[in-house]
């Protein structure tokens, strides 16, 4: 669990038994979920659900390394890895505790976009010192 030092938000995903399917592990949609959780908790942490713009899932990925079952628990790190114009590019580390290894990596680029015209904008550099000051609480440099 090394790894989740790095990150400044660690996300606590309990396993629910619907989130298994037919073939008896989670489904590949319920990371998507689970990564979706973090992601708001990320965000929440920089208040950016109240300011006049969304942020926006513009792509996203997840690379499945072992299969998850109930019950476990499992820890989603998240960070911002990039800053660009008007996106940024979070990494995703999911850990079981069950397993004691990490199930899976994920990353996403998130747009931020006007609330009213819906057009892409400027990340308002406010939000992008809160991105970095969070960031640097773990000694992660951007």
């Amino acid at each position: 669990m090394f790894e989740l030092t790095q990150y400044p938000i660690v996300y606590d995903q309990k396993i629910a038994w619907g989130d298994m399917d037919a073939f008896g592990h989670v489904n590949n949609v319920i990371f998507h979920r689970y990564i979706e959780s973090a992601r708001l908790a990320y965000l929440d942490q920089l208040d950016i659900l109240s300011e006049p713009l969304l942020t926006v899932v513009l792509s996203n990925q997840c690379h499945y390394l072992k299969p998850v079952v109930y019950p476990d628990q499992l820890k989603v790190g998240v960070k911002v890895e990039e800053i660009r114009n008007s996106a940024f590019r979070m990494k995703y580390t999911l850990y079981s505790e069950e397993q004691k290894s990490i199930v899976a990596n994920a990353e996403a680029v998130i747009v931020c976009v006007d609330k009213t015209s819906m057009q892409k904008i400027k990340i308002p550099e406010y939000i992008v010192d809160k991105i970095k000051q969070l960031e640097q609480s773990v000694n992660n440099v951007l």
